[in-house]
């Protein structure tokens, strides 16, 4: 994956304790790192808030009382019953993601500093090297050919298509169709056929039942669960399970295999040690 461009930053100095720090060029106020002071920049300097920032809602009494009263409610007949609540439908990326209305942990892309936010946040500031992070989520149903970069979640539907550009995301389902290299904080969960060209790296790999993939680079993830076929190489640093209907073929690297009774894995295996330096033994889990 090619290097990003580094973005332009400003230096600026607290108007209260005259601390030096780094910040996005498009910052239009921010809080000194040292003294913890909030501080306007305006044209890349910082400028102390001399007047109150207290704003006052306007009086809004007198439009009250010009509001006509409402009508009394009839009563209901007998043999009538109540009309139901109207409720709104909810959207594909919705039904696919739900709501996360508690914080979740967020990792930088320059420094890779993780911190947390609310769920329902757009976007945040890394407070580490004040860098944006993006925290949109997208619905790909159609040709995509732009890159994207988001701490938010990202769900390729039956007939979305993204191919060479890549994709750096929290969570990331595919429906459909995928040919790009997949940076993922979080998921990679896996629904389709198709080949895989570019690096795979997430968190959880998940091949879904009926799906068939073939990688054609090395898969790097903490924990691979594959109920499809796969085909390709797997570098894992916690383990590998197969359930009954998964089919692997090529290079496994993982600290554990588990295969399941039905499930079927033809190439090499090595042991490599976990995160605590210990290693296991891939045939006693064999079913």
């Amino acid at each position: 994956m090619a290097s990003r461009p580094a973005r332009l930053r400003i230096e600026v100095f607290c108007p209260q304790c005259g601390n030096a720090q780094s910040e996005p060029a498009i910052v239009v106020s921010t809080a000194c790192r040292a003294c913890g002071r909030h501080f306007q920049v305006k044209d890349g300097k910082a400028v102390g808030r001399t007047e109150p920032t207290t704003r006052f809602a306007p009086d809004r009494s007198l439009e009250a009382d010009s509001e006509p009263e409402p009508e009394p409610s009839k009563p209901l007949s007998p043999f009538r019953r109540p009309d139901p609540p109207v409720q709104r439908p909810q959207t594909f990326l919705q039904r696919i993601l739900g709501r996360n209305p508690m914080p979740r942990k967020v990792v930088c892309f320059d420094c890779g500093i993780a911190h947390t936010t609310v769920g329902d946040a757009q976007s945040s500031q890394c407070p580490s090297c004040g860098a944006y992070i993006s925290l949109k989520n997208y619905s790909i149903d159609d040709r995509w050919n732009r890159r994207i970069q988001t701490r938010g979640d990202v769900v390729i539907s039956k007939s979305g298509a993204v191919s060479g550009v890549p994709i750096v995301c929290h969570n990331l389902t595919v429906l459909g169709e995928l040919a790009a290299a997949v940076d993922c904080s979080g998921d990679l969960v896996i629904r389709s056929h198709g080949k895989i060209p570019g690096n795979v790296r997430c968190e959880v790999l998940r091949v879904e039942r009926g799906a068939k993939v073939e990688f054609l680079n090395t898969i790097h993830a903490a924990e691979v669960f594959i109920d499809g076929q796969v085909s390709g190489q797997i570098h894992c640093s916690g383990a590998i399970t197969l359930e009954k209907r998964a089919k692997l073929s090529g290079l496994v690297q993982a600290s554990r295999l588990i295969v399941k009774q039905g499930a079927s894995h033809s190439g090499s295996m090595q042991i490599v040690a976990n995160e605590t330096g210990e290693t296991a033994d891939p045939d006693q889990d064999a079913g």
